[in-house]
């Protein structure tokens, strides 16, 4: 891939500043960090553009904010030192290295759909944002049914530029296009075509990642462990990965989509929820019909404030029209039913309209009565100010097929459905954080159990964070306080997680409030 190739000149460079990754020392300060990073990128590009932004520029504030979906992290959250935007591996390489001799910690961003802020805020300062927005190119082979996806891209960039080649061709991805591929894909990647195909994590053949040595290394030279576990194990616990390398997946010449919208209060559409409950994980593995409840605030006539229940059904069918009317009378007799440009999946603006959020994810093993589904949509109404939604998301199919260790993401059979639940709002958040947490501990006897488990890409700090470096604080304390949340994103999978991670990165250079925990780190 000729975008991730540089000079003989630079790798000779590569080799001298990374015999072995460097300890920070105490007396280094921002200004070493800044001026190790000037000096050895100006010795490696002749781009005019800028490269690195500090708080002193202008530009600072503007591109920090551009890809912060979540404005709970907007205020008063410490701020990065600096932000770093490379234009090539070189420009990354360099960086880790200046940040391990100054004892600066390196937060990577690729896209900015993060629930919880981990790739642009930190309890653990000094840090800086590696943001990966210029490393976006994307090279399909067709014949191959492959592509090479630079982790800056998005989940819409990789759809558009597969259908610019080919019609007969797809990525198993998530449903909306703004989110970047670099976090996405290495959490696993749940989307319509996970119950044909899998996860996005279950199709990914190579990869690119930089080590915390500097070095950068393929599937064949990482070995499969770590390349195992940057499938699904967040690989920002392990290295900066640059590039995926996609198996692309057959799909019809047509492909069908519907979106009913539904009230709750009419009965027939109670009945049809209790039915997606009971057939969603069964029907055929072409069709993937997801429901989202949104609370829609209105007012009558008469001025009276209403809040309702809007029941959204969203579906993909591999076919034609035909075909899925035929399934759907045989499946939801109750849903009427009754397709647009490709453009707008290039569109990176993240529109936040100044709102902040919270969410927290569950998953269905066992049916949920009837009466539990209503009672935890009446408690929607309960939230007057912001916007709730729960979202159902049918699991079965292949993800039945794949084993729980087949790759980290372990969410597999047995699970009918993935839960998810969010509140937005704008001001304030203690009563809306505490509505989702509330109604989280009400469904705890009608979820998974021992774990409760969680989809990682549904980051959630509530079930723990990871203790904080300190040299009073025993291996055998983090490692136990880091199961707690690691279990249930992982299950079993998060031993192997640290083994890979102790043998790879056992300093633990590489590391956020969830990340996964070295055995040997200080």
């Amino acid at each position: 891939m000729k975008y991730l190739k540089f000079s003989s000149f630079f790798a000779k460079i590569i080799i001298f500043l990374f015999p072995f990754a460097l300890l920070a020392s105490s007396d280094h300060t921002h200004e070493h960090f800044l001026q190790c990073l000037t000096t050895r990128i100006s010795n490696l590009t002749s781009t005019h553009e800028t490269i690195i932004y500090t708080r002193n520029d202008t530009s600072y504030s503007t591109l920090l904010n551009s890809f912060i979906h979540n404005q709970r992290f907007n205020e008063s959250t410490p701020k990065p030192f600096a932000i770093i935007t490379p234009f090539n591996v070189s420009h990354i390489q360099v960086t880790v290295y200046c940040s391990q001799k100054h004892g600066m910690l390196i937060k990577v961003r690729s896209g900015g759909h993060d629930y919880e802020g981990l790739s642009f805020v930190s309890n653990e300062p000094p840090f800086i944002i590696l943001e990966l927005r210029n490393l976006s190119s994307i090279s399909v082979d067709v014949e191959g049914k492959s592509a090479w996806v630079q982790a800056g891209a998005t989940v819409g960039e990789v759809y558009y530029r597969v259908a610019e080649k080919t019609g007969n061709l797809s990525f198993p991805a998530g449903v909306c296009s703004t989110v970047g591929v670099g976090g996405h894909l290495s959490a696993g990647g749940y989307g319509y075509l996970a119950r044909k195909y899998g996860v996005s994590a279950d199709n990914i053949i190579d990869a690119q990642i930089i080590d915390a040595q500097g070095r950068i290394l393929d599937r064949k030279s990482m070995g499969e462990d770590l390349f195992w576990a940057i499938r699904g194990g967040g690989a920002a616990s392990f290295g900066i990965v640059v590039a995926w390398k996609l198996q692309l997946v057959p799909v019809p010449s047509t492909v069908t989509v519907f979106n009913v919208q539904r009230n709750m209060d009419d009965d027939a559409t109670k009945k049809l929820v209790h039915r997606w409950q009971r057939r969603a994980h069964k029907v055929d593995d072409d069709l993937t019909i997801f429901i989202r409840f949104v609370t829609m605030n209105s007012t009558d006539k008469k001025g009276n404030k209403k809040i309702t229940i809007q029941p959204n059904f969203s579906a993909t069918f591999l076919g034609g029209v035909d075909t899925l009317l035929q399934l759907m009378q045989k499946e939801f007799p109750e849903m009427g039913l009754g397709n647009e440009s490709l453009d707008p999946l290039l569109d990176r603006t993240i529109v936040s309209n100044g709102l902040s959020y919270k969410m927290k994810s569950d998953y269905v093993k066992e049916l949920i009565p009837d009466d539990v589904v209503e009672g935890m949509l009446r408690r929607m109404l309960d939230e007057e100010v912001g916007i709730t939604t729960i979202t159902f998301f049918p699991y079965g199919g292949k993800m039945n097929k794949i084993l729980e260790s087949a790759i980290p993401f372990p969410h597999r059979a047995g699970n009918l459905f993935n839960i998810h639940y969010q509140v937005t709002w704008k001001g304030a958040s203690n009563k809306h954080l505490s509505w989702i947490r509330i109604i989280y501990n009400y469904m705890t006897p009608y979820v998974s159990k021992n774990p409760r488990t969680v989809y990682f890409n549904f980051r959630d700090l509530d079930i723990g964070m990871n203790e904080k470096r300190s040299n009073s604080t025993s291996t055998l304390t983090r490692i136990a306080k880091a199961n707690i949340w690691g279990t249930k994103y992982f299950k079993n999978n998060f031993n192997k997680l640290i083994q890979v991670k102790t043998k790879v990165d056992p300093a633990d250079f590489f590391r956020n409030e969830q990340s996964i925990p070295s055995l040997l780190s200080p």
